[in-house]
């Protein structure tokens, strides 16, 4: 394979954001999959958001499994930490790695192949263990890199492109964290950059699981009449539930909003989701309700976008497990073996 390295000359007049960094700064190496596939999309929201955000790269921990998607995060944020893991098995390598270093902040980077089928089960834990951490599931329906066989998201019906329909039923990846106890559940569409990169921006901002589910068209086995994972099909059938703009608590934005179209939802680290609604009555604090609505759109053939499901007073796993607040990686052999007496006293509460 013939390797393009991008050019590191920057132009002066790039804008910089507060840490003194331009977009080109979160880039990575070119990218190798098909032109016109929806996961570049979704990098370059990741960028996009993490350049708007002010996150230093060097903060950023990225993992992934094995798939076209798990091939992105070579492609954003270069000079972030990165570990591709084997197959399904992101999930617990990134438990381990936050256990270990609670102040990095985590992506998740996975496909349907990737957490829908052989890598389920990690999918489940991590999602109701509330590992703080933005898990992006990059959904196109079909194994694009062994010549696109149904995934296990691939709705009961859709046709392949060799006309092959499939006749099992889908793993609803979004039902699925919801059941599970994520405390933010989003879905968005690569096509629709104005409605994923603030969801990215949520989600960053957001403490303990966050989950986003990007339907991303695969272009050479999944874009044709007959796919519910096509561009036309998700365009003509897409009903956002809001629109989203995330605004951080510790900047003045003058907002133009219509009395009634706002619900606000206050996060841990004080930044606001300042939600406008496109349905009333439509409540992203309800759990049960976001539940219900899902499933009755998706019977209707629908595919429903937007900020589903967030919890404002979420806990992750370090709270849960009551762990100290410096790093794991950063505590002394004498706090992490405090000798065979404390063990003794630990050994005894148990029996």
């Amino acid at each position: 394979m013939t390797y393009i390295a991008k050019p590191k000359l920057h132009h002066p007049s790039l804008i910089q954001n507060k840490v003194c960094r331009t977009r080109r700064d979160y880039e990575g190496k070119i990218s190798t999959l098909c032109a016109g596939c929806g996961h570049d999309s979704i990098s370059a929201a990741i960028i996009q958001a993490c350049w708007e955000m002010d996150v230093e790269p060097h903060r950023v921990a990225k993992l992934s499994g094995i798939g076209c998607s798990s091939k992105t995060p070579d492609y954003f944020l270069g000079n972030s930490h990165g570990f591709n893991t084997v197959h399904g098995r992101m999930p617990s390598v990134l438990t381990g790695a936050n256990l270990a270093n609670r102040e990095l902040l985590y992506l998740g980077v996975s496909g349907d192949g990737d957490s829908a089928s052989i890598g389920i089960g990690q999918f489940v834990h991590v999602m109701r263990r509330g590992v703080d951490m933005v898990y992006i599931v990059e959904n196109n329906g079909v194994y694009g890199l062994t010549k696109g066989q149904f995934s296990a998201t691939a709705d009961q019906g859709s046709t392949s492109k060799k006309g092959v329909v499939n006749a099992d039923s889908p793993i609803d990846m979004v039902g699925l964290a919801l059941q599970l106890g994520a405390t933010f559940v989003a879905r968005s569409f690569s096509g629709d950059k104005e409605q994923l990169v603030p969801l990215i921006k949520a989600a960053i901002g957001h403490r303990g699981a966050a989950f986003l589910d990007v339907i991303s068209p695969c272009v050479a086995f999944n874009n044709h009449p007959g796919s519910t994972k096509s561009y036309d099909y998700v365009r003509e059938h897409n009903e956002a539930v809001n629109r989203i703009d995330v605004i951080p608590a510790r900047e003045e934005i003058v907002v133009d909003y219509a009395p009634g179209e706002l619900l606000e939802v206050a996060q841990h680290d004080g930044s606001i989701l300042r939600l406008r609604k496109l349905q009333p009555g439509y409540d992203p604090s309800d759990r049960i309700a976001a539940m219900n609505f899902v499933q009755e759109r998706q019977a209707a053939g629908e595919v429903v976008t937007g900020l589903l499901y967030v919890d404002p007073a979420a806990a992750d796993l370090h709270r849960h497990l009551n762990t100290a607040d410096e790093a794991f990686n950063r505590l002394g052999a004498d706090r992490l073996c405090p000798g065979a007496e404390v063990l003794a006293k630990i050994n005894a509460s148990l029996r």
